[in-house]
């Protein structure tokens, strides 16, 4: 079945609401933008670009041209712009979108291997939300802090840890709302559990024994473990950049349930220009914060733009010194 074209769609329509107030949070901050821009300038996010352009594929109508249309064809279905994709061979089942000013997309070669047409589809959705939802900045940043940052300036850790779980904790809300988003690409609920299942445990030639219904099984269990599981639930996710994916399909099945992807694809949703003020966002996402992201986010001026300024000062110092 042709998936309906959602017209004028605002990323307000999928976004969980801790999502958007977090990401609010940040942005009510005076020139915390321009400051994180200077930060991910001086780490080189020009060179990230240039890196895939050398060491990866740029798809095209010309170069993977299935995939190219596969791309055509969710962003028409979420009425924006088709933006630049590249294949990186690498083993890991997975893909991103990186970038400020020109984002783009990149799939890692095992996950097209593993992934069916239709869940594919559902990445590439997940993906062009986190672009259309204005995530990549962040996303950026999170990356080059636990990628390159830290690991490479040991004396850096304590100036960024506050942001560096703010934006896990941000993060792994943001993976839940570009899911929704993934469904609505495809408006195929096998084709999104199916690619979090390939993501799970997917092995190469064996992807069509994955029975769906069973992982979908395996997630409500998950949710069901109380008392000390519960503890460890939360100690294993505290460090994570993506929730795990049975808790992904988890909050993907009740968002479903609860009518509002129904509504979306009937026709009733928000179009840009309706997106609601930053406030009610807040409002509506307290209950959803780990108690160590609210901590950071409760003073967002104090633990944000603070760390996110002793990280620039100290980057800075330590680019001086090596010069």
């Amino acid at each position: 079945m042709t998936p309906t074209i959602l017209t004028g769609i605002s990323p307000l329509a999928w976004e969980h609401p801790t999502d958007r107030a977090a990401l609010g949070a940040l942005r009510q901050i005076p020139g915390f933008d321009s400051v994180l821009r200077k930060v991910i300038g001086t780490f080189g996010e020009r060179n990230i670009r240039i890196n895939y352009q050398a060491n990866a594929v740029k798809v095209g109508p010309n170069q993977y041209p299935d995939i190219h249309t596969q791309l055509v064809k969710v962003c028409k279905v979420l009425d924006t712009d088709v933006p630049p994709l590249f294949v990186s061979q690498t083993p890991l089942a997975n893909a991103g979108a990186v970038g400020m000013d020109k984002p783009f997309i990149v799939l890692n070669s095992s996950l097209i291997e593993l992934a069916r047409p239709r869940e594919l589809r559902a990445v590439l959705g997940h993906e062009v939300a986190h672009i259309m939802s204005e995530h990549v900045l962040y996303r950026t940043l999170l990356f080059l802090l636990l990628d390159h940052a830290v690991p490479s300036v040991p004396i850096l850790g304590q100036a960024v840890l506050p942001i560096t779980l703010a934006l896990q904790e941000w993060h792994r809300k943001a993976e839940i709302s570009c899911d929704r988003a993934g469904l609505l690409a495809t408006q195929n609920m096998d084709a999104s559990v199916g690619v979090l299942a390939v993501l799970a445990g997917g092995i190469r030639g064996k992807t069509r024994e994955l029975n769906l219904e069973a992982f979908v099984q395996q997630s409500e269990e998950y949710l069901d473990e109380e008392g000390l599981a519960s503890y460890y639930k939360f100690m294993s996710t505290l460090r994570q950049s993506h929730p795990f994916p049975v808790v992904r399909v988890a909050e993907l099945q009740r968002w479903a349930d609860s009518g509002a992807y129904d509504k979306i694809v009937g026709g009733t949703y928000a179009k840009q220009g309706d997106e609601q003020p930053f406030s009610e966002d807040a409002a509506g996402a307290a209950q959803n914060f780990s108690d160590t992201a609210a901590r950071v986010f409760d003073d967002a001026e104090q633990y944000v733009n603070r760390a996110l300024k002793n990280f620039a000062d100290k980057a800075q110092r330590f680019l001086e010194n090596d010069d």
